[in-house]
């Protein structure tokens, strides 16, 4: 057996590891190595896919066999090219003498004012033989296949690993504990880089730690993340979809449409239909990291967040529960509601074939089974605007459920031994409300005792209520069974009733019906309720009826105008803000409470001992001037208004935080 020889320099090393550690991509080396050969179907490949995917490391993989075959690989980085003419053919030296060039521009998307000048200028002029590959974050402009490219050029996206390639991953890298690299392979969610990191980091590590997550960003973000917007990225890991309105009430001191455009501009940012969203890793990495750094900023953002998708929703946007459901963090709630995971998995409408591909799943989960799909099939056939499922990216069917509302029942739930009493239930005692109820909510891919990391049930009962034509549901009937330890404790989290009554057994397998009741303000209210338990503030009603004992509710526009009056005490004495019994006493309890507030309402960070110096030299000290604060703070007189608004904000906040606390 001839060993391969040992490296002799450390660059060798370097490469040599590199070979060992890669794995997968299969079918796209198998691509790229039938073009490697004198007549290719396509010689320019424009690669795509988001940060992390492993877009550099198979370039390396394809030089590395495209040398053994006799081209001469040349990889020119988009990011350390300087803005000055020439830069391209520099980096590319004398290219027209090599008789197989291949040629790898990465990180393409900052580059891709460039991409005219390539299919005009540079490309054309290069040798007959030539492989160009362009990999980037975002697909291909439409130019690259018009005007005769198309017969040239093909696109290829990078899709997430799968489960056995990224088992590979974690055994090139010595992982072999399968428990933990199962846990990471969840987390990773399909990001080559994400895993690499994770298992690189310590086999102990949690994947929340310090290092992997500044690795994350560093790795994903560079430089994008710069220290003037940072609130803007805040908000955006912490919310599912960002726009301007959501940054108008959120940030009030940071110009909305601005801060969207440059959210927009980052290309670990995804366009949405209704905003704008942050690649995953890259989002969860950011609120990982803002949670460490300044945990009181972050749950003061997530509030915020809060209010302003319950005020959407409640206004004509009942969409938005996806949204608010997003922003809980209790893992029982997010299991049986939310859409995190819309992106290995999709609902579908019911297809031909469905009802065959199902039965036997369902027969073999539980005793009686063939009985309950025997009951089941009619909804399929009857009634299939009643059913979601949900396929992953194969097409392969991963659950289902059923559920329907009193107003529009069919016929098929009428009869059904499960939902036709529950139906008669609903009618009587909530006449008039919005109830929807659940008949089945199967998954596939968990065991019968359930499986808490598995989105596939939470994103069909979501489906199930945004087709409902509900628009804010009070009521919701749960078929729970005993069994289902993680159903069981979902019921309890989400403060469900078990209706005994309404329990239907079938050899020994019993379904129970736990109803939930959402309150007055309905599922909308309960979902902000419960991001406000975890910040651990009291429900916002109850925090209105607080304020209101008086016969005034408290507001920021209050704090406000208490802070433009700071130097008129006689003002302040008529603050609703003011306790006491003479005048002065009244004005001192409104200088003393902004006085607290300015101490406590800011972090440690360098923008935030800003803001703060901000607020004391334009409020809380009398003899200072709004113009000589701003010289001695060295900022501009704009930045120094708009820092001003922001800190203003900041401390309105915590005293209306305060109050609703105490």
């Amino acid at each position: 057996m001839q060993l391969s020889p040992m490296p002799a320099t450390l660059a060798e090393r370097l490469a040599w590891r590199d070979e060992q550690h890669f794995v997968g991509r299969e079918p796209e080396l198998e691509f790229f190595d039938s073009l490697l050969v004198e007549e290719p179907s396509h010689q320019v490949v424009l690669v795509h896919g988001p940060g992390g995917i492993g877009k550099s490391t198979l370039l390396r993989e394809v030089a590395r066999r495209a040398e053994k075959r006799g081209y001469q690989p040349t990889l020119v980085e988009g990011r350390e090219l300087a803005p000055v003419p020439g830069e391209i053919e520099h980096a590319l030296g004398d290219i027209s003498s090599v008789e197989l060039p291949l040629i790898m521009f990465d990180t393409y998307e900052r580059m891709s004012a460039a991409s005219g000048y390539l299919r005009h200028r540079l490309l054309p002029s290069l040798p007959a033989r030539s492989l160009v590959i362009l990999a980037g974050r975002k697909p291909p402009e439409p130019e690259w296949f018009q005007g005769g490219w198309e017969r040239l050029a093909t696109e290829l996206e990078l899709r997430p690993f799968d489960a056995d390639d990224a088992r590979k991953l974690c055994a090139a890298h010595g992982l072999t504990d399968v428990a933990r690299c199962d846990e990471l392979i969840t987390w990773a969610e399909g990001s080559p880089l994400a895993l690499s990191l994770a298992v690189a980091s310590g086999e102990n590590l949690p994947v929340d730690d310090p290092n992997v997550v500044r690795a994350m960003i560093r790795r994903l973000a560079q430089t994008e993340l710069d220290g003037g917007n940072l609130d803007v990225a805040a908000v955006a890991a912490l919310a599912r979809c960002v726009n301007a309105r959501m940054l108008r009430d959120v940030l009030p001191g940071v110009d909305p449409e601005e801060a969207e455009a440059w959210l927009r501009s980052r290309s670990f940012a995804e366009p949405l239909r209704d905003g704008v969203t942050l690649h995953d890793l890259v989002r969860r990495a950011v609120r990982s990291d803002l949670r460490r750094r300044d945990p009181e900023r972050e749950r003061e953002l997530r509030r915020r967040i809060a209010d302003h998708l319950h005020a959407r929703a409640t206004q004509g946007e009942p969409r938005l529960v996806v949204d608010l459901a997003e922003l809980r963090e209790n893992s029982a709630l997010r299991w049986g509601f939310g859409a995190a995971d819309s992106v290995r998995y999709r609902v579908d409408e019911v297809r031909e074939g469905d009802t065959v591909a199902t039965a036997p799943q369902v027969a073999a989960r539980s005793k009686g089974g063939e009985w309950w799909w025997a009951l089941t099939a009619p909804f399929f056939l009857q009634a299939p605007g009643r059913v979601c499922v949900v396929r992953d990216a194969d097409e392969n069917l991963c659950g289902f459920c059923i559920s329907v509302s009193p107003h529009d029942a069919p016929a098929v739930a009428e009869s059904d031994p499960l939902l036709g009493p529950w139906l008669a239930h609903a009618r009587r005692e909530h006449p008039g409300a919005e109830v929807m109820l659940w008949r089945d909510s199967i998954d596939f891919t968990a065991g019968e005792e359930g499986d808490m990391s598995s989105p596939v049930l939470a994103l069909m009962n979501t489906a199930a209520v945004l087709r409902s034509g509900l628009t804010n549901p009070r009521y919701s009937y749960l078929p729970i069974h005993r069994e289902n330890k993680v159903a069981m404790e979902y019921a309890r989290a989400v403060g469900a009733q078990h209706i005994a009554e309404l329990d239907l057994e079938v050899d020994d397998h019993v379904t129970e019906c736990h109803v939930i009741d959402y309150g007055p303000g309905g599922m909308l209210a309960r979902q902000r309720a419960t991001v406000y338990a975890e910040l651990g503030l009291p429900p916002p009603d109850e925090r209105a009826r607080d304020d209101s004992t008086s016969g005034v509710t408290i507001t920021a526009d209050m704090v406000r105008d208490a802070l433009r009056s700071l130097d008129n005490p006689l003002e302040l004495a008529g603050s609703p803000l003011a306790t006491g019994d003479t005048p002065d006493e009244r004005a001192a309890s409104v200088r003393a409470l902004l006085a607290d507030a300015t101490a406590n309402a800011f972090g440690e960070a360098p923008d935030e001992r800003l803001l703060q110096q901000i607020m004391e030299r334009g409020y809380l000290d009398a003899s200072a001037s709004h113009e000589s604060a701003a010289l001695e703070l060295n900022v501009s007189r704009a930045t120094y208004f708009r820092r001003l608004r922001v800190a203003s904000q900041r401390v309105a906040d915590y005293v209306l935080a305060s109050r609703a606390a105490s």
